[in-house]
């Protein structure tokens, strides 16, 4: 196991509404320095999930939604924040209420995963939710979202729709399709 480097400094050298920009000095155990810049999310720090939710053996449902960083509407997986005192299944079956109008009777917690750790700091918690039922809860979302479906049999055609561009959304997908498949739930 390799030691991690020496915290020399850490200072927050710049902030909005949703990130701060933080610098740390490093000091790695060959004696060389240098200067990271990471973005730090300025929420509670309760992390966030995505739901990989199966309508049934096959289709996992996606949302569209604008989405600011790429300012354009993407398809995606069903995620967001873990408010404070809630644990990450609640969370994922609130979201999955709020944005596809979705509850699940079995929930399951796979792993977590980090979008570019070479940067930043967040996380997202990944959350197989199956047994479907309609439920729906009012959101924060500034508008309706569109619910879709993909079938596990056509990932690799996924990532050509142009709409498709979020990696650990398309992780997700391959890892149930993968966990369904050992279970014999799913036959590619």
């Amino acid at each position: 196991m390799r030691q991690k480097p020496t915290v020399l400094a850490r200072e927050i050298v710049a902030s909005s509404r949703l990130f701060r920009v933080e610098e740390v000095q490093l000091r790695f155990s060959n004696g060389v320095e240098r200067t990271y810049e990471r973005l730090v999310g300025r929420g509670t720090g309760y992390g966030a999930v995505m739901i990989v939710a199966m309508i049934d053996t096959e289709h996992a449902i996606l949302v569209e939604e604008y989405c600011g960083g790429t300012d354009e509407y993407e398809v995606s997986l069903p995620k967001g924040l873990i408010e404070p005192g809630e644990d990450v299944l609640a969370a994922a079956e609130r979201e999955l209420k709020e944005e596809a109008g979705y509850g699940a009777r079995q929930l399951e917690h796979l792993t977590e995963l980090s979008l570019s750790p070479g940067y930043m700091s967040q996380k997202i918690q990944v959350v197989l939710a199956t047994e479907l039922y309609e439920a729906r809860l009012e959101g924060d979302e500034p508008e309706p979202m569109r619910v879709d479906r993909v079938n596990l049999r056509e990932l690799s055609t996924l990532v050509q729709n142009p709409q498709f561009s979020e990696g650990r959304a398309l992780a997700a997908l391959y890892l149930v399709r993968d966990l369904l498949t050992q279970r014999g739930v799913f036959q590619p």
